[in-house]
């Protein structure tokens, strides 16, 4: 590895002071390595937007020097922008066996899966990545099986990423995580940890996913009709509970939701779930079997709109009629700003006559556990590994906050913490680190087949729109006098009912046709001014009088 005056770049792309859109990228001079590809579900705000990945501008300028991206996880906010990365970076792709089996699913369905390169790595690989980066991987437990940390050489010292995780001393699969190597890694010295900051508010351990499985045998074992599970479809560690629950009380399984039938049969194909012949039947031989026989694995648990268990709560699903006395568990708890969706599908459930269990109670116990760890556990990754500079990532800002402070309570100085924004970069040379440039980063947002076509002027009208209505006013002149030959017509939508509100309309019209003469007799034949005194005057006299402001657009034309 070429070691000389190389300086180290430390910044995110995405995953800093939020929840989601995870990209972290780590330079020197000759080498760039990106770790995770995420995505995010919209803000509120982000009107008619399906999703939000980052902004790759830097990355694609520095083309030549990216030499590969680096996937901690299977789930969607660490792999939900990738096949959208790879467009633009055809770089090679590492990944572990069941992140890999779920990431070339997602670019097959973009169609890119010939042009890619992959690796499949394990906890034991090591990678060369151009002349000054070197990774190897260590086993981390999470909700979703083959996660891993990375561990990447530098010629300034050992960068680590812990990627998503927490101490599970009992998981499901027995796979625990790889405690030796990350102390042995604190112990060569790490130069910067990069650590998930999501629990970093919570006190003590977070619980053991095993515990969940008792919870849901107890559930099983009173439930006396049908039983609706939803969850995570990526939760393979908790569908493989379900599963040994269903097969322990004499149930068949039934599977909703498209990324629910994906994962599950990915899983299967790979061996990271275990499941007996005949458990899985489809929806139509679940509706022929007794109602205490069936169990429905759904997805939904974010009471998205348009997800399986919403559509059920409210009887809009094609094949699945909610029944009173069935029992429903929500195993998840609501993502940030996800809350009233959940809790609107809780109420549509209940009304429904359904028993509903969610969330981290129950009066059968926890039926859902985090996949990230509490505070002991940040605490004992950080005396693991021992950093001598430290940057809280995978978090909003309050638990980066949070974080930081349980880091100088295990004896890393404050002034080697660092609190990021997309964008900010750590600068390591000679040892020693500081604040750098900052680099282009952002959100891009995708919308149908649009991918960054809508920007904040598109969301503003759509705000606009979904706020005041609009008012498109027609008017033809005549191209030899400059007099109105038709209109104006004034054609409302969202904003009044214009049977209800003649007078205004009139009187809008009014404006209108005053406002187009004085510019005439003015001489103002510019098509744009014409159109911004219409606005302006027209604004104006509604604002005066409702206390609206409709998006207002003149049609002008000359014949």
């Amino acid at each position: 590895m070429s070691k000389l005056n190389q300086n180290v770049l430390i910044f995110a792309l995405g995953g800093v002071g939020e929840i989601g859109k995870n990209m972290y990228v780590v330079e020197t001079d000759e080498d760039i390595v990106v770790i995770d590809a995420g995505l995010k579900f919209p803000e509120e705000e982000m009107l008619g937007i399906d999703m939000v990945i980052p902004d790759i501008s830097y990355l694609e300028e520095k083309l030549d020097k990216v030499r590969g991206i680096l996937i901690t996880h299977g789930h969607e906010d660490h792999i939900g922008g990738l096949s959208y990365a790879l467009r633009h970076l055809p770089v090679p792709v590492y990944a572990t066996k069941l992140t890999m089996g779920l990431i070339e699913a997602k670019l097959k369905e973009a169609g890119i899966l010939g042009s890619t390169t992959r690796h499949v790595i394990t906890g034991e690989s090591e990678v060369t990545l151009g002349n000054t980066l070197k990774a190897s991987f260590f086993r981390v437990n999470h909700s979703i099986p083959d996660s891993v940390g990375i561990c990447l050489e530098t010629p300034e010292g050992y960068v680590v990423n812990t990627g998503d995780f927490k101490f599970d001393q009992t998981p499901v699969n027995n796979q625990r995580a790889d405690l030796n190597k990350m102390a042995e890694i604190g112990r060569k010295g790490v130069l910067c940890l990069l650590s998930d900051s999501t629990n970093a508010e919570r006190p003590g351990f977070t619980g053991s996913e095993r515990s969940v499985g008792d919870a849901l045998m107890d559930v099983f074992h009173k439930a006396e009709s049908r039983i609706i599970v939803s969850t995570f479809a990526s939760n393979v560690h908790r569908i493989q509970q379900v599963f040994n629950a269903a097969v322990a009380y004499n149930r068949k399984v039934t599977l909703v939701g498209r990324s629910m039938v994906n994962v599950i049969t990915i899983s299967i194909e790979l061996g990271y779930l275990h499941v007996p012949e005949g458990v899985i039947v489809d929806i139509d031989e679940a509706n022929k079997l007794p109602l205490e026989e069936v169990v429905i694995l759904s997805t939904g648990s974010q009471g998205e709109p348009m997800s399986a268990l919403t559509r059920i709560a409210r009887s809009a699903h094609r094949k699945i009629e909610m029944l009173p006395g069935d029992t429903v568990i929500i195993a998840a708890t609501p993502i940030p700003g996800n809350e009233k969706y959940v809790s609107r599908v809780i109420d549509q459930l209940y009304r429904a006559g359904a028993n509903v269990i969610y969330g981290g109670h129950g009066p059968n116990g926890k039926v859902h556990v985090s996949g990230h760890g509490s505070q002991e556990e940040l605490r004992l990754m950080l005396n693991l590994m021992k950093p001598k500079y430290f940057v809280p990532v995978h978090g909003e800002f309050r638990m980066q906050r949070m974080h930081a402070q349980l880091a100088e309570q295990v004896g890393v100085p404050s002034e080697n913490i660092f609190l990021l924004d997309n964008g900010d970069t750590v600068e390591i040379s000679n040892g020693m680190a500081r604040l750098g440039p900052k680099v282009p980063a952002g959100n891009v947002l995708i919308d149908g087949l649009g991918v960054g076509d809508v920007g904040n002027i598109v969301l503003r009208d759509r705000k606009l729109l979904s706020q005041d209505g609009i008012l498109v006013v027609v008017v033809t002149l005549s191209k030899q006098n400059g007099t109105i030959l038709s209109g104006p017509d004034i054609i409302s939508r969202g904003f009044v009912y214009v049977r209800e509100s003649e007078e205004l309309m009139e009187e809008a019209n009014r404006i209108v046709t005053l406002t187009l003469q004085k510019c005439m007799d003015e001489n103002v034949n510019e098509w744009s001014s014409l159109k911004n005194n219409v606005k302006e005057s027209l604004g104006r006299f509604l604002y005066e009088q409702t206390k609206r402001r409709p998006m207002i657009l003149p049609i002008i034309m000359e014949v």
